[in-house]
C-alpha cells in the first residue's frame, strides 16, 4: 500500500473492504492532500467506526458498498485498494470485473490476501478454538481460499487487467496482549455475523479460548506471531 501512498497530486482512491478503517487511516495519511478517498464496506457499523477516526476536512467519504456491485459510474477512479477483503467475497471474478470497470487508464488495483495456513498459524488456532463450540459443524473462516496464486492471476487477466505483479511478504508481528488480538480476530471479520446468526455461544467465550491457545502456542510478553500474505498489483492498460 505505501506504493499507492507514495502519489503526488490529485487522485481519486476507493477502498473495498475498508472494515474499522485501518488502512484508510493509512492511506489518508500517505496520500498527498489534493487526493480523494472513498472507504465502502458492506457492513455499516464498521464504517461508522472507521469515520470516527476522521476529521471533517480530510477528503475521506464513506459509504456501504458490495465490491461484486459497485454504485460507482465507469472510469471514476484512479486506484482501487483492498486489504484481506478478497477471500470474503462470494463472487472474486466479478469483483474483479467490477474493480476494472470503474479505473481509469493507466489505473492500478492493489490488494492482499492471506498465505496458506502453514505461514500463518493464527486463523488455525482460531478455527480450533471455534471448534470447541461448534463440535462437527464450525462456522468457516474463508481466510485461505485465495491461497493460490494461478487462479487469482487469471482471474484479473480475464477481468482486463495487465502487468500484474505479484509479491509475498512474510513478516512476525509482536502481540503484546494475545486477548485483543483475539478480539480482534472474532469481531473484526465476517465471522462474527456466523456466530451471531448461529446464536447460543457467547463470542467473547471463543475469544478467551483463542487468547488462550495463542499464549500456549507462541507465548507472550510478546506474543510473536507468524505472518504471510500475497500482495498483487494491477493495472488497465
Amino acid at each position: 500500500m505505501a506504493r499507492l501512498a507514495a502519489a503526488n497530486g490529485p487522485v481519486d482512491v476507493l477502498e473495498t473492504a475498508a472494515g474499522t478503517g485501518i488502512v484508510t487511516r493509512k492511506l489518508r495519511d500517505g496520500l498527498g492532500p489534493q487526493a480523494r478517498l472513498t472507504a465502502t464496506d458492506l457492513n455499516a457499523p464498521m464504517l461508522d467506526l472507521a469515520k470516527s477516526k476522521f476529521g471533517a476536512d480530510e477528503q475521506v467519504s464513506f459509504g456501504p458498498a458490495d465490491a461484486s456491485n459497485l454504485p460507482f459510474a465507469d472510469s471514476a477512479f484512479d486506484a482501487i485498494v483492498c486489504q484481506f477483503g478478497l477471500m470474503f467475497f462470494p463472487d472474486k471474478d466479478r469483483a474483479h470485473r467490477e474493480a476494472r470497470r470503474i479505473l481509469r487508464p493507466s489505473g492500478r488495483y492493489l490488494f492482499s490476501v492471506w498465505d496458506a495456513p502453514r505461514y500463518n498459524p493464527f486463523p488455525r488456532l482460531g478455527l480450533e478454538a471455534i471448534e470447541r463450540f461448534f463440535p462437527g459443524d464450525p462456522p468457516q473462516f474463508l481466510a485461505f481460499c485465495c491461497a493460490e496464486i494461478d487462479p487469482i492471476k487469471e482471474s484479473l487477466i480475464d477481468a482486463g487487467f495487465t502487468d500484474i505483479r505479484v509479491s509475498i511478504r512474510p513478516r512476525v508481528a509482536e502481540v503484546a496482549d494475545p486477548m485483543d488480538f483475539a478480539r480482534g480476530f472474532v469481531f473484526g471479520s465476517p465471522l462474527v455475523e456466523q456466530l451471531r446468526e448461529r446464536g447460543g455461544v457467547d463470542a467473547e467465550s471463543i475469544v478467551e479460548e483463542l487468547a488462550e491457545r495463542l499464549a500456549q502456542e507462541l507465548g507472550h510478553n510478546p506474543m510473536r506471531l507468524p505472518m504471510q500474505a500475497i500482495f498483487y498489483e494491477a493495472r488497465v492498460a
